[in-house]
């Protein structure tokens, strides 16, 4: 199931997660997204190395929704797009765009699970994963997701999953959902400008796994989205979610030894505390080497 992002005004590229300073360009690491496609022939992903791949039968990897255009500009848009202000994070990584999402929006565990073995097949240190579906109080992780996240973690590949919409602050807050609640997969919660926790922006009140552990801008979030639009400011945990796998993509670069659970250890340790409950954002803010 696909988060169902709010659509909204245009902002600047954020800089309060220390991305527009950085060195680093992802060169060299390769970045999964695994949502519902992408536009590949969108102008702002000219002359990249793009490799896709569809699991779902009947469709081919172009998407038909918007949603991952949008998350991929996020994690490996351009320096430089079409149109400014810059909006991408990793914008020399190597793109592999796994369509695991309808042009509906919808989607099977067994066509992610296949993804995320292709991501690993193909070398791809981060996965990037803005979906889930709902998860209840008290409901712990799936086993299958989790088996896969530690074998994933284990051969070096991090899954940064999005926590989830379902909460509406401050009177109702949801569970994070399946499958970022497993406690191998890096668990995604959404802030916005103000530094506080969005709305809708799900909270780790679940044991056993179900915990946020990082958050990042999730709000009013300008990123590529397909022709002839090319460009769509949305919210949701779904646009924090790829702003750290982009984070994640320069740290990766910054030292070899930044792999799988080393990666997802750097990524918590760098984060900028916040006033706020570790419930909601985790470590805090993701912050760019």
């Amino acid at each position: 199931m696909l988060y169902h992002p709010a659509f909204s005004l245009g902002h600047p590229f954020p800089t309060d997660s220390k991305v527009p300073a950085s060195r680093f360009t992802g060169r060299g690491i390769r970045v999964a997204v695994l949502d519902t496609g992408l536009d590949a022939g969108h102008p702002d992903f000219a002359g990249r190395r793009i490799t896709t791949q569809s699991f779902i039968q009947g469709e081919q990897v172009q998407d038909g929704h918007g949603h991952g255009t949008h998350c991929i500009g996020t994690a490996c848009g351009a320096r430089r797009p079409g149109q400014l202000p810059r909006y991408g994070i990793a914008y020399e990584a190597e793109i592999f765009a796994g369509k695991v999402l309808s042009n509906q929006g919808s989607g099977a565990d067994g066509g992610i699970l296949s993804g995320i073995q292709w991501a690993v097949a193909n070398g791809c240190a981060i996965i990037s994963m803005s979906l889930g579906g709902r998860v209840g109080p008290g409901q712990s992780y799936s086993r299958v997701f989790e088996h896969a996240a530690r074998r994933v973690l284990a051969r070096g590949t991090l899954i940064i999953a999005a926590a989830g919409n379902e909460s509406q602050r401050p009177g109702f807050i949801a569970p994070v959902g399946h499958p970022a609640n497993c406690p191998s997969i890096m668990a995604v919660g959404a802030l916005n400008r103000q530094f506080q926790v969005a709305p809708f922006s799900c909270g780790g009140l679940n044991p056993e796994g179900g915990q946020v552990d990082i958050a990042g801008p999730g709000v009013d979030i300008r990123s590529s989205w397909p022709r002839p639009v090319l460009y769509n400011s949305i919210s949701g945990t779904s646009m924090a979610t790829p702003h750290v796998a982009g984070i994640a993509a320069l740290w990766a670069e910054c030292d070899p030894q930044f792999r799988g659970r080393a990666l997802m250890s750097i990524l918590t340790q760098s984060a900028r505390r916040l006033p706020l409950l570790t419930r909601d954002i985790g470590a805090g803010l993701v912050q760019a080497p």
